[in-house]
């Protein structure tokens, strides 16, 4: 394995597994405030208690996410000086704000998981809001440098280096605000599905009668809300990266030839060499309509782009069918669940209901990370888009192979740890319901 093979491993290893933590981190503020709010409305204290049951998870999983992050920190210091020399001044603004908002979150978070004999339930919930405004906030600056890697702006090239600085038109590059918004409501679905999933086989067990299926409701109700603002950002994001990323574009769609009237292509197996896909669907005329809402529009493929410039479509076409497909997998769930309730005022799931949402729950997750990959693969070769290439920004020295295997074990000892507190607690919890039942 060369250094750049590793390093690009390392760091995606380490973000894979980073962006699950940062990920239920930012959810689950969001479902502690509704629950407490509920709380407050209705009287009823069973919202309260799900919230108290929910705070060691949240804090766990925002104490690895700080770990985690550190360890991000390092490897690109480590592994891509090039890269840190180049961006630095224009990406230094949103990583400094991103601690502003992580310590803002630390200390409500502290107030909400220590103040319940001391502080009132008014001021618990007042709590539970900036704990979520902040998490979304940090996710908001961090993607704000992703952003960037895929947009630069705020400098100009002179001498072949960056000069003229101008650190807020980096900050608000072309692809920060839907990345931003896309990327929070995907956590937010990703979270209440995971939380939905956890209750739904709590149920099928026999579990959790009361408390369940109030957590089974606010949670679908979330991704309810959520999930068609993440189609409606979904296709604002795609209209960006085929006016600003068209090498992106033609590399998610498997578009190969530049041509009027574009299909869209569902599945399928790219080939570099013929330029064709092998067992895709094609439906003439979507990809110019959804790309530049003109079902006739030119939309370029990858032949426009100099050979070894732009990215493989064999990495990012499946993953984007992945992410794609996956949101109907949780549409569907929300579906089944609330169109009952709705037509036929059923308040009571089903067992096949419960099956099929445990069935969806991670899709979320898949989701999300499906997303990554096709933002990341999607800009490659390049680290910085069109200024400073992966292979350039890599560290010249040896022995990350060893640092992968190292990291990589961390990793896995940080998620069995999580796990195994996370499952203490789920058996605690059963054991308390079996007690006062």
């Amino acid at each position: 394995m060369d250094n750049l093979l590793a390093a690009r491993a390392l760091m995606g290893v380490s973000l894979a597994f980073h962006i699950v933590y940062a990920t239920l981190g930012i959810g689950l503020p969001l479902m502690l405030m509704l629950a407490e709010g509920l709380a407050l409305k209705t009287g009823d204290d069973t919202w309260h208690l799900l919230a108290r049951r929910w705070i060691r998870p949240a804090g766990v999983l925002f104490a690895i996410g700080a770990v985690s992050g550190t360890i991000l920190s390092f490897e690109l210091g480590l592994l891509w000086p090039q890269f840190m020399a180049f961006s630095g001044p224009m990406i230094g603004l949103a990583f400094s704000m991103e601690g502003f908002a992580f310590f803002t979150e630390a200390i409500f978070l502290a107030l909400y998981i220590y103040g319940e004999e001391r502080l009132s339930r008014r001021t618990l919930f007042l709590c539970t809001i900036p704990l979520t405004l902040a998490s979304a906030v940090s996710a908001v600056f961090v993607i704000s440098a992703n952003g960037w890697m895929n947009t630069p702006a705020g400098f100009q090239m002179i001498d072949g280096a960056p000069a003229n600085v101008q650190p807020m038109r980096a900050f608000f590059n072309q692809a920060w605000l839907h990345q931003a918004v896309h990327g929070t409501l995907a956590a937010y679905v990703a979270t209440a599905f995971a939380v939905a999933g956890f209750y739904a086989m709590a149920l099928l067990k026999g579990r959790g009668e009361g408390d369940g299926k109030k957590a089974l409701s606010l949670s679908l109700a979330v991704a309810l809300v959520a999930a068609p603002l993440m189609l409606v950002t979904g296709d604002w994001a795609a209209a960006a990266v085929a006016e600003h990323q068209t090498a992106k574009l033609a590399a998610m769609e498997a578009h190969f030839k530049t041509s009027a009237a574009a299909p869209l292509i569902i599945g399928g197996w790219p080939d570099r060499e013929t330029g064709t896909v092998s067992y895709g669907i094609k439906i003439p005329k979507l990809l110019s309509l959804l790309a530049h809402h003109d079902p006739d529009a030119v939309v370029q493929g990858l032949d426009a782009f100099p050979q070894g410039a732009s990215p493989d479509p064999r990495l990012v076409h499946p993953f984007f069918d992945l992410m794609v497909g996956s949101f109907f997998v949780m549409a569907l769930a929300l579906v089944l669940y609330w169109w009952p309730r709705w037509r036929k005022r059923e308040t009571e799931p089903g067992r096949a209901q419960l099956k099929y949402i445990a069935f969806a729950a991670p899709f979320g997750i898949i989701a999300l990370e499906s997303g990554w990959m096709v933002t990341e693969f999607g800009r490659q070769p390049w680290v910085v888009m069109g200024y400073l290439r992966t292979s350039q920004a890599v560290t010249p020295n040896d022995g990350l192979l060893l640092v992968f295997a190292t990291f990589l074990f961390v990793y896995l000892a940080l998620t069995v740890g999580i796990m195994r507190l996370l499952l203490e607690r789920k058996h605690d919890d059963a054991g308390r319901e079996v007690s006062h039942g």
